[in-house]
């Protein structure tokens, strides 16, 4: 990989408008998969009767679906080359909708988990494939801007999905949960075709063959591990058979894969990227700030439901504060990622996350809800400072047809870290509850989880200051001038 060196800030380039429609298209198939589980969550419990489903089998319509978008990761990159990166998110948003179409009228549980399975295969697709269309088809300089707008709906979902999901079970049925994503699927595919194709043509990269042996570790490996990442925070241990197999095979099955990956002259996935510093840096930061926000995500919902005792529709309401605050900054952020690079705005956004996360570790068991709901404001301008400035580092250090292999890996960090810190924090929190776990009895343990969570987001800070070290050492823009040749892109025309 080959970087260029530039002058520490530059004006950014103006983005097409077609570009700009491109990214606005794409983000919705992210905003599907994002929404898909939170809205389903909240009406388990109504599914289980209806279909009269044991406990263990329902919670696996929201387990397989999480796995399979886990086990759809690692061949991404090389269905982008076989396919094009265009052709692939379309055909995963086609599958995506027809998946949520059958599982509205599914009969039984039995087949409502094969079904979500098949839509967690189609979602786990589609964000890694339409990060590749927009950076192909973006100029570096443009990546944060681009990125940031494509992020908004999907940041919206953790607030907006309890809320919806609970508005359509007490108004309609079970079943609109999946049917809403029909028509946002149908509308998508018909702009998508008009606009995602021609940003995304096809392309001669020398497709490589499927590296089957890689795949047979990798499909299985990567979801045990999460698998068993997640049964650790239900257990609150790893020495149970039911977490130590799960990680250990998955562990030893992904050991098994980087090799083959690492000495294999056609890898599944390139992990060679992994030798350039800054990329290097910027995938361990992706690692970091997954565990900083998916382990607050899973914290605030059970902090308004057990200490303040508040259903699951006034929590969505009072989680949408954090999505607000996380979507208005997000086109902020991308503007400042494009003119100043990622790092230095990521470490602002983590100086600014953590203390405005610490103040839940001292607070009383009835605060202010005004002081509370700022507080969610600026955690969400806080990571949507850091967040997605550093996925738009480590998709500008690469070069052009290295970036299938970089979206997946960034998808597949962030989705481990996101496990990491859900269970880290879920067992920090689940290990001091009383018997009791509501109301102020409560407060002991909730105090001690979000020191945690600000030690962690203090960790991340580590990372992104060491990003911004290898940036600096390496004498580069972490996003680079327009036209670099680290990227020689194909100009198509509307």
């Amino acid at each position: 990989m080959s970087r260029t060196s530039a002058p520490t800030t530059h004006p950014p380039s103006p983005i097409p408008g077609r570009t700009w429609r491109l990214a606005v298209v794409l983000a919705f198939g992210g905003v599907m998969a994002g929404l898909d589980g939170s809205i389903v969550n909240v009406g388990l419990a109504t599914i289980q009767d209806d279909l009269d489903a044991s406990l263990t089998a329902i919670q696996w319509v929201s387990s397989g679906y999480l796995l399979a978008l886990a086990a759809a990761l690692p061949v991404c990159g090389w269905l982008s080359r076989r396919v094009g990166a265009g052709r692939l998110w379309l055909w995963s948003l086609a599958g995506f909708t027809l998946a949520s179409g059958l599982c509205a009228a599914a009969w039984n549980v039995e087949l409502l988990i094969a079904l979500r399975v098949l839509q967690g295969i189609a979602g786990g697709l589609l964000v890694p494939t339409g990060m590749t269309v927009l950076a192909r088809a973006a100029d570096p300089s443009q990546l944060g801007r681009l990125m940031a707008t494509s992020s908004v709906p999907a940041i919206l979902a953790p607030g907006v999905g309890p809320v919806l999901g609970a508005a359509l079970l007490a108004q309609l049925s079970w079943h609109w949960m999946f049917l809403i994503n029909v028509p946002i699927g149908l509308a998508s595919l018909a702009i998508g075709v008009r606009t995602v194709l021609v940003a995304s043509p096809d392309e001669d990269e020398g497709g490589r063959p499927l590296d089957v042996p890689a795949l047979l570790l990798v499909a299985p490996g990567l979801p045990l591990l999460v698998y068993g990442i997640t049964h650790a925070a239900e257990t609150r241990s790893l020495l149970t058979p039911a977490v130590a197999a799960p990680l250990a095979l998955g562990l030893t099955l992904l050991a098994a894969f980087t090799r083959r990956c690492l000495t294999s002259p056609h890898p599944l996935v390139d992990l060679r990227l992994f030798g350039d510093r800054v990329y290097r840096a910027a995938s361990l930061e992706v690692l970091f700030n997954g565990a900083a926000l998916f382990g607050g995500l899973i914290v605030m919902p059970l902090y308004f439901q057990l200490l303040l005792s508040r259903d699951i529709t006034d929590t969505g309401l009072l989680l949408i504060a954090f999505s607000v605050g996380a979507a208005v900054t997000f086109p902020i952020a991308g503007r400042l990622t494009d003119r100043f690079g990622g790092p230095p705005v990521a470490v602002a956004g983590l100086l600014i996350t953590a203390a405005s996360t610490l103040p839940f570790a001292v607070l009383p068991a009835d605060p202010d809800l005004v002081l509370v709901e700022i507080l969610q404001i600026i955690r969400g301008i806080g990571l949507a400072l850091s967040g997605m400035p550093i996925v738009s580092t480590a998709l500008a250090t690469v070069r052009r047809h290295q970036i299938p292999d970089a979206t997946t890996q960034v998808n597949a960090l962030s989705r481990v870290g996101g496990a990491l810190g859900s269970a880290l924090f879920i067992v920090v929190l689940t290990s001091q509850l009383p018997a009791d776990p509501s109301g102020p009895a409560a407060l002991d343990s909730f105090q001690n989880t979000f020191s945690w969570l600000t030690a962690a987001t203090l960790g991340a800070l580590v990372g992104a200051l060491w990003l911004l070290h290898e940036t600096r050492r390496a004498g580069t823009h972490t996003t680079l001038p327009p036209h670099s040749p680290t990227w020689t892109k194909t100009e198509t025309t509307p």
